[in-house]
């Protein structure tokens, strides 16, 4: 099967990787935009590395996830401050957020000219400035992903800015970075994570290079979610789960994503939901979905096998069934107080909206079956 396979340029992965950045940030400029999040432990461990390298900085605090308005105050700020680089320090919405500034600092106009769905999806046409990514949650992979998913208020939906001139530079992976992030938090990005080596895996786009990651995640995800969850302090489980956002991060951009997140999107835009637990309640309903779709219109199809496989290794038991994922999975859900899609205020009234703009979604163009309006709306009323 004929593939790409793109990333960042340099990822450095591992405990106290966060050091590397005084030897690897003047490779990029003296002056950088740092993005955060409201919660600045992880900034105070990064400035004296900066300090040490002679570098000054400007800082921009976001809360909440991007839309068009924080990244454009972004990117005024990037030029009012004569910066020449951008780091992104956070969790996925501020990584987002940095390298959609990083790419529209150099890319001028309207960013409705750029974006998908909702834009005119013009490709980029100058190189974004350096960006560096030090993610501070293990869930969505953005370090090395190729698109930022932003909010686009007006239309009430979430769509990416895309283009393989958007993967960063340098991306630093150190999991002591997440060692404080509270239980809730890392549920929600724990089975975004999960999520993100599951769908790629039976995407129509899945390839042999992000079949090897996806194996990998599946499994250890199986194995480390729970523990990082029970217990935040434990360094192997909180590696683990790092090692599963990235492989997620390297697999859903070059192969793809699915229903899950081809929902997620649209229910963003619209409701305040965290994206990850927006997934994770999904999850189980598009497998039992897609299954039932694949039985019915294309019993043949080798992706019935993946799904069998995918049980395997969640429950590490050659003899598992594909039920047996199905209820792995709602079980996981339960135990991580993943709550249904009713508590963000979701509604039965809300389904042929929501399913609208799903539809023209590009993860849902990724997914193994292409899904009625009748299937796709049992996926959300079950998920209420």
């Amino acid at each position: 099967m004929p593939f790409e396979f793109a990333t960042a340029t340099k990822v450095i992965f591992g405990r106290g990787a966060i050091r590397e950045l005084e030897r690897q940030a003047g490779t990029y400029g003296a002056h950088p935009l740092i993005v955060t999040g409201r919660h600045l432990t992880s900034f105070e461990r990064l400035a004296p590395f900066l300090i040490a390298k002679g570098l000054s900085w400007y800082q921009l605090s976001i809360s909440g996830e991007p839309t068009i308005d924080v990244v454009l105050n972004g990117v005024q700020q990037y030029h009012a401050e004569a910066c020449d680089f951008v780091i992104g320090l956070g969790g996925g919405s501020v990584l987002d957020t940095a390298k959609a500034i990083a790419a529209l600092a150099t890319n001028p106009g309207d960013p409705l000219l750029y974006l998908e769905v909702v834009g005119r999806n013009q490709p980029l046409i100058n190189s974004p400035a350096p960006f560096i990514a030090i993610p501070t949650t293990a869930g969505t992979g953005s370090e090395v992903t190729r698109n930022a998913v932003l909010a686009v208020p007006s239309q009430q939906v979430k769509v990416s800015l895309r283009s393989p001139l958007m993967l960063a530079k340098l991306a630093i992976i150190d999991p002591e970075l997440t060692l404080t992030v509270p239980p809730e938090v890392t549920a929600s990005t724990g089975m975004d994570a999960l999520c993100q080596v599951i769908e790629p895996f039976v995407s129509r786009k899945a390839n042999w290079m992000t079949d090897l990651f996806c194996r990998e995640g599946i499994r250890c995800a199986a194995e480390a979610l729970k523990q990082a969850y029970h217990q935040g302090e434990n360094y192997e489980a909180r590696e683990k789960m790092s090692w599963v956002s990235l492989l997620g991060g390297l697999a859903l951009a070059n192969g793809g994503l699915g229903a899950a997140h081809g929902f997620a999107g649209p229910i963003g835009g619209m409701f305040s939901a965290p994206h990850g637990a927006v997934c994770a309640r999904l999850l189980p309903r598009v497998v039992i979905w897609n299954i039932r779709a694949l039985k019915s219109r294309q019993p043949e199809n080798p992706v019935l096998s993946r799904y069998r496989e995918i049980s395997r290794l969640l429950l590490n038991n050659e003899r598992a069934t594909i039920e047996d994922g199905v209820r792995f999975l709602d079980d996981l859900c339960k135990e991580l107080d993943i709550p249904p899609l009713s508590a963000y205020g979701i509604q039965k009234t809300h389904i042929t909206e929501i399913v609208e703009k799903a539809r023209i979604s590009s993860s849902m163009q990724a997914n193994p079956i292409e899904l009625t309006t009748e299937e796709m709306s049992a996926i959300l009323t079950e998920s209420l």
